[in-house]
Order: C-alpha cells, then sequence, then structure tokens
C-alpha cells in the first residue's frame, strides 16, 4: 500500500506561508534525487530560525518517501519534531502552512522506550526518535525491523552525527537515502559533514528575509595587558597585537584571558553595555544575555560577576539534577533572569528569541560550535521584519581569546554560496591532538581539572571595536571597496570607543561572593563523590544515623572546616565579609582536602 508521501501533492511552489529555504529547499531535493537517484548521502545547511523543522516534514514528500526515518540528537528536538507531524495538533506544520488541504495525513510514530512497539512502527509512515534510542549493536529496534523497513533517513542537527551510533544506523538500512540538516557544514569535531552538499541559505539572505537577527561583534582591545606565569613568577607586559598573537598560539593564554579577573570583568562590562543599549533602543527589558562558559566552577566565577553588577544571572549545567537546570530555564522564559551561563548545554532545540547578547568566555578552536553558540542569540523576535529594532544581536568577546579569526571565518560564512562549501579547508590542515579545550563530560569520574598557568594583572585602555556581520547598504559596500582598493583596511575604519566598567557595590560584590562559595563547596562535594564513586543520596558517610546523606555530611563537614577558618559559629554565614569570603575561596582547595582525609 502506498504513503501519503507517495500519493500526495503537498502545497510548496508559492506557498507564501512557507520560507524561502524551505520551498527552494524542497524543490533542491527533489531535482536531486530525480536527476541522481543512484546517489544516497545529501547535506542541506539552514541557519538558526530558518525554518529547518517544516523542511524536514517537507523532506519525504520530495522523495515520495515509502517510510521515514526522522532522527534528532536529543529527546527535546525530538519531541519537537514530533509535534510538526502529530495530526491531533492545531499546529502541526501541514495544517499551520496549509501544505496539505485536510486527511489523510502522513501517520507518525515516535520511539519512546517502552510506549512503543514494532506494531507502531510497521503502521507508521514517518517515525520520529532520538539517536539515544537506537544505539548500540544490541538494540531491539535495529535487531527486528527489516533492513529495508526505511527508504529515507532524516538526521536534524548533523553536525552531531559523529558517534558510532550514527554509522549504524547507515548501516542498518543500507538502501535508505540520507538527508543531513545543519546549521554549520562542519561537525562538531571539525571534519566535514556526510554527504553532497546540495542546498543552503546564506545568512545574510536570512537577515534580509528578517528571519534572523542583524549581528555585530564588539571586540575588546587592550592598548597592552600585563600577566604572570605562574611557573617563574615572571610579569610580562604586551601590546595588543602581541595579545592577538598569544590568543592564537598559546592554549592557556586563552584561557587566562576568560578566566582571569580583569579581564573577565571587562568581557562582563561590556556585554551589559551591549545589552543596556539594545533595551534601550527597543524600550524593551526582555532582551537578555547568554554567556559561555568553560567549566561548572566557570560558571560560578561568571555568575557571580553579573550578580555583583545587579544582573539577575543564573546558570545551568549538565552536572545539576534536570529539574535545577529546569527551574532555571523556566525563570529565563518567564524573564526572571537578565543573564543565562551555560557550557555547551543550551544547544538545539532551545527557543528564546530575546538572547540577543552572546558574551564569549569560553574557547572555541573550531567554527562549527562558535557558530552554534552564536546561533543561540539569531532568532528574530519580530517575524520577517529585517528592520525591526528588536532584531539585533551582538557577540562580545576579547581580542586575546582569539574568537576574531572566528568572527572573520563567520562573515565568509555568513555570506556563502555554494563556492564557499565546495572550498573548505582539507581535513589534514586540522589538529585535533590538543584536548585541553575540549570541554570534557562533567559526569565523569575521570574528569582531570585544568588549571589556567597565566593570571592577567591589568590592561591598559581597553578600547571597543564593533565590527557588524553584514554591511547592510549597497553605498557602504561600493565605498568600502573603494577603500580596499586603496590599501585601507576594515579595521582601520570600524566603529572604536574606550571601554567604560559597569559600576558595582561592595555590598552587591560581597552577596554575590557569598553565593558563589557556596556553589563551589556544592561543587567539590560532588565531584569528589563522583571521583570516589560514592552515592551522593546514599548513608554510607552517615555514622550517627541521622538520617544525613553523603552529600549532606560532607558538605557540612567543609563548612564547619570555612567556619573555623575565619571564626564563625555554624548559622553565620550571613555575617561573611568580603576579605573572609576572598580568604575562603583562596583556601578552599585545603580546606576540602583536609576535610577528606577526616571522613573519608
Amino acid at each position: 500500500m502506498s504513503s501519503v508521501f507517495e500519493t500526495r501533492v503537498p502545497n510548496v511552489a508559492g506557498n507564501q506561508r512557507l520560507r524561502v529555504p524551505q520551498m527552494d529547499g524542497f524543490q533542491a531535493m527533489h531535482d536531486y534525487y530525480s536527476g541522481n537517484p543512484e546517489e544516497r548521502e545529501i547535506g542541506i545547511i539552514l541557519p538558526v530560525g530558518c525554518g529547518k523543522s517544516g523542511l524536514i516534514t517537507l523532506s519525504p514528500f520530495a522523495v515520495k518517501s515509502r517510510r521515514t526515518l526522522v532522527i534528532a540528537p536529543g529527546l527535546s528536538i525530538a519531541s519537537q519534531l514530533f509535534d510538526d507531524f502529530d495530526p491531533t495538533l492545531e499546529n502541526m506544520f501541514y495544517m499551520k502552512c496549509h501544505v496539505l488541504d485536510g486527511q489523510p495525513y502522513p501517520e507518525p510514530a515516535e520511539i519512546r522506550g517502552n510506549a512503543t512497539n514494532v506494531s507502531d512502527l510497521e503502521e507508521a509512515e514517518v517515525v520520529i526518535t532520538n539517536i539515544q534510542q537506537l544505539q548500540g549493536t544490541e538494540n531491539r529496534w535495529l535487531q527486528s525491523l527489516p533492513s529495508d523497513f526505511f527508504d529515507l533517513i532524516l538526521f536534524d542537527e548533523a553536525h552531531h552525527n559523529v558517534a558510532e551510533s550514527w554509522d549504524l544506523l547507515r548501516r542498518s538500512f543500507p538502501d535508505a537515502k540520507i538527508v543531513n540538516f545543519s546549521a554549520t557544514p562542519r561537525r562538531a569535531d571539525g571534519q566535514v559533514m556526510a554527504g553532497r552538499l546540495i542546498y543552503s541559505f546564506p545568512i545574510v539572505d536570512a537577515i534580509e528575509h528578517g528571519y534572523v537577527k542583524r549581528l555585530k561583534a564588539v571586540v575588546l582591545n587592550p592598548r597592552s595587558l600585563r600577566y604572570v606565569r605562574r611557573q617563574d613568577g615572571e610579569e610580562v607586559e604586551v601590546s595588543l597585537e602581541e595579545v592577538r598573537r598569544l590568543g592564537e598560539t598559546d592554549a592557556d593564554f586563552r584561557r587566562s584571558i576568560v578566566t582571569s579577573q580583569e579581564t573577565l570583568y571587562t568581557i562582563v562590562d561590556a556585554s551589559i553595555r551591549a545589552l543596556q543599549k539594545i533595551r534601550r533602543d527597543t524600550e524593551n527589558d526582555k532582551h537578555k544575555i547568554i554567556a559561555s562558559a568553560l567549566n561548572f566552577e566557570h560558571c560560578i566565577q561568571v555568575v557571580e560577576a553579573y550578580q555583583a553588577r545587579g544582573y539577575r544571572a543564573a546558570y545551568v549545567h549538565s552536572r545539576q539534577d534536570g529539574a535545577v537546570n529546569q527551574r532555571t530555564l523556566e525563570r529565563l522564559k518567564n524573564n526572571e533572569l537578565d543573564v543565562i551561563v551555560q557550557v555547551r548545554k543550551l544547544g538545539e532545540g532551545f527557543d528564546h528569541p530575546f538572547l540577543s547578547v552572546a558574551a564569549v568566555f569560553s574557547v572555541f578552536r573550531e567554527l562549527s560550535p562558535f557558530v552554534q553558540f552564536v546561533g543561540r542569540i539569531m532568532r528574530a523576535i519580530d517575524q520577517n521584519d529585517p528592520l525591526s529594532v528588536n532584531n539585533q544581536g551582538t557577540v562580545v568577546f576579547h581580542a586575546g581569546s582569539n574568537i576574531a579569526r572566528l568572527w572573520t571565518d563567520f562573515q565568509e560564512f555568513s555570506q556563502a554560496n555554494q563556492e564557499f562549501f565546495d572550498r573548505l579547508l582539507p581535513l589534514e590542515d586540522f589538529d585535533f591532538s590538543n584536548s585541553d579545550e575540549i570541554e570534557i563530560d562533567p559526569m565523569s569520574s575521570a574528569r582531570r581539572r585544568t588549571e589556567v598557568n597565566i593570571e592577567v594583572r591589568a590592561q591598559e585602555e581597553v578600547s571597543v571595536v564593533e565590527i557588524p556581520l553584514v554591511l547592510q547598504d549597497d553605498e557602504v559596500k561600493r565605498a568600502l571597496e573603494l577603500l580596499q582598493s586603496k590599501g585601507v583596511t576594515l579595521e582601520d575604519i570600524t566603529v572604536a570607543y574606550q571601554h567604560q566598567p559597569v559600576p558595582t557595590t561592595r555590598q552587591r560584590e560581597r552577596q554575590a561572593a557569598r553565593a558563589a562559595v557556596d556553589n563551589l563547596v556544592r561543587n567539590e562535594v560532588g565531584y569528589i563523590l563522583r571521583e570516589r564513586r560514592i552515592n551522593p543520596y546514599g548513608r554510607d558517610l552517615d555514622r550517627n544515623h541521622i538520617g544525613r546523606s553523603n552529600f549532606v555530611v560532607l558538605k557540612a563537614a567543609v563548612d564547619g572546616k570555612i567556619n573555623e577558618l575565619v571564626g564563625h559559629e555554624a548559622g553565620m554565614r550571613h555575617e561573611f565579609t568580603r576579605n573572609e569570603l576572598e580568604s575562603i575561596r583562596q583556601n578552599l582547595r585545603n580546606i576540602v582536602e583536609d576535610t577528606v582525609r577526616e571522613v573519608l
């Protein structure tokens, strides 16, 4: 029996409810497979906010699929994709965009643990799931389904498909055609996404259509910078040019830029200034900052800096309980936060258009994760309105963090056509040997703590340079081309002004420091228990049998030693001074080690 994808003709060409890349991407798929029926795997690049989910629902019609498998990188995206196919919902894609005029609709099913059985899949024309449901050679679904069960596989966010699980799916259904969808041509490991790229929609076009925000970069350029290398204690002063060079070549230097208080504060202050400007221009206080951090401890440091300046900040991290992260995201959506800090946690599937400033406190070695992070602020607030003041985003970074190179790549990527992807750097030019800058799974008990061996002591005359992602005005473009022909560079004529620190109060600094110390203690306790494979909810350490968990026992012991250090009784933490809190932070590692020896 033929499927709906084979028998019905969708309303695509000229459909005013569809976006340009949805119509063009559909046609590109249809034309390519019609002319190359023997070809198996292709790729499609769409920026965030350009209707990728909608194009996924159209794709089975483009190839007249008998039965399609849609794979998402996680549960959140899988649920969103299923909703687009679900005929019981009024806003399902085919109804909302008038793609199909009434029933029958394609029959969907989702693989979700034991709630699904094989008969559900046999009756379905499109099956949606997340990759985790199909992992492992002993997977019950892969073992029970024949190799010709699917004739089309759609990989959403295909830059994730590095793992063996994705290749296993390819081998399990060897005759199925494969379409990879992503916002970037490179996978998470820096390699080019699989499949011939048949269609891409440049960000410059997305901006012109009002699908995404207009973006600019704000770069912090110190005239000079002083830093100390911890191995020899020598203080070195370097010029801006040397700051940039070290940022490109020295991993320790890059990490010091985003962790040392002196430089971290300038990124915080510049991002706040950018947020203030957007809120002022739009008269809308819903605009927010998203900040990228290196690790859990760094999240705490960044949150503390924003809180000390009177901004409501919180973080999400995979080390935290899922319910805690979810409450934080709800606060964000309910406009109860000004700043959200994350370590690659707010990835695909999180849609909050009022994220308008991206503050870069982490290290990106490749364009792909950088594009994914910037994508969090790209979603347009006022749809299809390229002139809306709400549709503006700002990326803030320090000259020493080596982001300027990626911004230049992003500028080229944003205006790219097919030729850009055809001339991507060859794989052998990439060095993946240095794993120091790759985020390790924070749940792993083998996590190595990375010490930063450089501390930035001071910066002189920090200037702020604004660099637009895309030049909108044709006359400006022509003028720039003329200037460049005369030897004048874009750097010579960018907008520059002096950096202005954001004022804070000592009371706010103390309150933020107190919250940070508590978070640091919780982090240390959790790390120790994981490292020693001790269940935090167990009772092994509760030697007095008073019903306290291992986590509570160990944290209470650390808290007790902290109180001894600063001479306060239990329950008097609200009396800690700024100096006492600083002393606690400087001695925390020794306190924790002493506690471990006594308790464990």
